[in-house]
């Protein structure tokens, strides 16, 4: 059986978005905030492993009711 996953909500609590590209573009984020709404979830995680460090390719993205944050993790 072949499973691939690149979405995984983990315990209802936070969605993982998982990439493998050169660069993130303005699409990516509203992607994973477009889950975030639909799922009423407040945090969710950008993750690109096509990057030199994990920590570079990462960003969190925090969804409140009107307000939306995105901060770059290092």
């Amino acid at each position: 059986m072949d499973l691939s996953f690149r979405t995984v909500i983990v315990e209802n609590k936070v969605i993982v978005e998982i990439k493998s590209v050169m660069e993130i573009h303005p699409v990516h984020p509203k992607q994973l905030l477009t889950y975030l709404k639909l799922t009423n979830l407040k945090l969710g995680l950008l993750i690109n492993f096509n990057s030199p460090l994990i920590k570079s390719g990462s960003t969190r993205i925090v969804s409140k009711r009107f307000m939306v944050f995105s901060l770059k993790i290092f």
